[in-house]
């Protein structure tokens, strides 16, 4: 039993407290009695006229909303669509409804971590400092400083500008797709609302005002439900697919496998920092990755426990924004003693480390190849009509991510049949295609290989 005291738990009581206190009426005391102990003390609980105004309206033109808001804590701590949505009139973001139109109050629909955070302070400090927040936007916002490689492959090829599509519905892939996971920056019309499909988008959303981040990502509003963002479905729907298939490779393994047969029996409304082996009987994505297990308290920053970048085209040890490898890698240990013995764990985390060394190998002969080739002229100027560079992508980008992230996770159909067994079929290919360009010293006029790539 841990000694110290979930904080989560103590900013709801704190904000219940405030509420209180701010509701309280002190009677006159009597003559000579003592100033501070009134003779009489009056709660009063009710919501403010401007809260109760909002759910009233709200109750007949959303009531989904409200029926999801009174089932959760935020109504029981008597927390109300007035005490995230109003902003100051001066906020970049500030408009007004149907049933506020000219009064002095105005609300924004967009709420960022940085509402979040007056209650919620280390919650958000440690979400900002993780993958979650701007680094996962910037695959979407930042996409320019990456040789605009990224906004042409989502508007030119993806949005098909590239066969002469100049509609709005260039920007569809990118604000249907990328956005929605990664996130995206946020674009307001003259009436402050957002415009061109900007909003709402993925966890690392960016907002007018400067603010980074979308907690309702896992904890759907109006709800805001812990159990929630507990379950691995939270987090499936953006971690799945030929890229990352992170919630297939959790259901195939052992772990998935005794959540799919036990876990509707758990427990899963524990406190923060409570929530312990015995409420469950095997973790999901949040267990490892977050909640406070064993001598390990819950965190917001999913990079924390993690040794190595497994996404990028090359694995290294985290470091930087990224995190720290060398100071993560124990955290994770200390995870799985919570269930396993010296031995398994050893021997896991070996396992990890061959599947990044054996990737990594690959991964530079493809390199090498690549520059062989650079230097005799034989790359297109457009990878994606390049066979080789083509299938270089796929290696990196899918197979070798899958063969990773399955050897991670205990998936072995994604390590090694959607893995390594892809990764060398793709590498035989590649030395295949260079050979020939440096025999012939020309390039190959059509390229061969398939448009969906390898899966």
């Amino acid at each position: 039993m841990k000694k110290h005291y979930a904080v989560t738990g103590e900013l709801i009581f704190a904000t219940i407290l405030a509420v209180m206190l701010t509701t309280v009426a002190w009677a006159e005391p009597e003559a000579g009695s003592p100033s501070f102990h009134p003779k009489e003390l009056v709660i009063k609980r009710a919501m403010s006229e401007e809260a109760s105004k909002c759910i009233s309206c709200h109750s007949k033109h959303t009531p989904g909303i409200v029926d999801s808001w009174k089932l959760g804590k935020m109504a029981h701590a008597s927390v109300t669509c007035y005490d995230c949505h109003v902003v100051d009139k001066s906020s970049p973001m500030a408009s007004q409804c149907s049933g506020i139109k000219g009064t002095d109050t105005y609300i924004s629909p967009m709420v960022s971590s940085k509402t979040c955070e007056r209650c919620h302070p280390q919650e958000v400090k440690e979400f900002l400092q993780s993958g979650h927040a701007r680094l996962s936007s910037a695959a979407v916002v930042d996409a320019k400083k990456l040789n605009g490689k990224l906004i042409r492959l989502q508007h030119d090829l993806e949005g098909a500008k590239f066969i002469g599509n100049t509609g709005s519905s260039t920007n569809a892939s990118r604000a249907s797709g990328c956005q929605m996971c990664h996130g995206g920056q946020v674009e307001l019309g003259p009436d402050h609302k957002p415009i061109n499909n900007s909003w709402p988008g993925g966890v690392g959303h960016r907002y007018p005002d400067g603010s980074i981040g979308n907690c309702t990502v896992c904890h759907t509003r109006h709800q805001f439900s812990v159990a929630e963002a507990r379950k691995p479905e939270a987090c499936a729907s953006c971690h799945l697919g030929p890229d990352h298939p992170d919630i297939e490779i959790y259901t195939e393994s052992k772990h998935g496998q005794i959540f799919l047969t036990h876990g509707e029996e758990w427990e899963w409304d524990s406190a923060p920092d409570a929530w312990q082996p015995g409420d469950y009987t095997a973790p999901t994505c949040a267990t490892c990755h977050m909640s406070g297990i064993g001598e390990l308290s819950t965190t917001h920053n999913i990079n924390k426990r993690l040794k190595w970048d497994l996404v990028h085209p090359k694995s290294v040890i985290r470091s930087g924004e990224r995190g720290d490898g060398n100071a993560g890698a124990p955290l994770m240990r200390k995870v799985c003693a919570n269930c396993h013995g010296p031995t398994q764990i050893a021997k896991e985390v070996a396992t990890l480390d061959d599947a990044v060394a054996l990737y990594n190998f690959y991964w530079d002969g493809a390199v090498k190849m690549k520059e062989e080739l650079a230097a005799k002229g034989l790359l297109k100027k457009d990878p994606w009509s390049d066979g080789f560079q083509e299938l270089m992508y796929y290696l990196w980008h899918h197979a070798g991510r899958r063969a990773r992230q399955g050897a991670a996770m205990n998936g072995p159909d994604y390590a090694h049949w959607h893995g390594f067994f892809q990764i060398f079929q793709i590498y035989k290919d590649m030395q295949a295609i260079h050979d020939w360009r440096l025999k012939n010293n020309r390039i190959e006029e059509l390229s061969t290989v398939m448009s969906t790539g390898p899966v």
